[in-house]
């Protein structure tokens, strides 16, 4: 990243990361981070129904957590394991925000099966999980609540069945507030961090007006961490400028 990064409108950063330099580096999961992160789960989202494994991974070892549907929450609820081993290159003045996992939200109708995962309209929420799951450590970086990813630059589209092209991170609504961090010792806070993607034009407003104003047009749209591919774009008036 350069020494000094660009800014939006709203004065937020804008880094724009450079090829990867560093090597191939193998990772194998914590044993016991993966087993307290599904206690928590278990605890605050249901039981982890099954896990999507990786075979080999390169700088931390990411799986993804499946918790089915229920009444009380009729969605699925898919959550990383692995992005916290590392510690993120967060500022020293948010030195306890250095180690999150992510979550999306997916509806009940939603295809998750390995033949269903050949197309890319079922398979891009776990893959943009996995990848900026390893993106921080990838690139030194940190990721937390208000920081947005878009799919290139310029941004397209995730699949072809949507015109959402960029990851916000909030905090999860879905779920209780006890949810949203697992303590696992005095040094280490996991936070669990919410994707959810964005219209090319709600990155724009975002970034000309700053997260606090997106977000008061996303609360108004009910527009939460359950993906909608079709949902309505709250800022499709605004040009990105209102």
């Amino acid at each position: 990243m350069a020494d000094e990064p660009e800014r939006s409108g709203s004065g937020a950063p804008i880094w724009r990361h450079q090829s990867r330099k560093r090597d191939f580096e193998v990772a194998t999961g914590d044993s016991e981070s993966i087993k307290k992160i599904g206690e928590h789960l278990a605890r605050h989202v249901g039981p982890v129904a099954s896990v999507f494994h990786e075979i080999v991974s390169d700088l931390v070892h990411v799986d993804v957590h499946l918790v089915e549907p229920t009444p009380e929450r009729n969605f699925y609820t898919l959550v990383t394991s692995g992005m916290s081993d590392r510690a993120m290159a967060a500022p020293e003045q948010y030195r306890d925000l250095r180690h999150a996992e992510l979550l999306v939200c997916l509806p009940p109708t939603w295809q998750l099966t390995q033949e269903a995962f050949k197309d890319e309209a079922n398979y891009w929420p776990v893959r943009w999980l996995k990848m900026l799951a390893r993106l921080p450590h990838e690139y030194k970086t940190w990721l937390f609540a208000s920081h947005t990813v878009p799919n290139g630059d310029p941004a397209r589209p995730f699949a072809a069945n949507t015109e959402l092209c960029c990851a916000l991170l909030l905090r999860p609504v879905l779920f209780g507030r006890a949810f949203r961090t697992l303590r696992i010792d005095d040094e280490k806070a996991v936070h669990f961090l919410a994707l959810v993607p964005l219209h090319r034009e709600e990155m724009e407003f975002k970034l000309n007006q700053g997260n606090d104003a997106l977000v008061e047009l996303l609360d108004a749209g009910d527009v939460t961490e359950l993906l909608d591919v079709r949902r309505p774009n709250v800022c499709a008036k605004s040009g990105g400028r209102s």
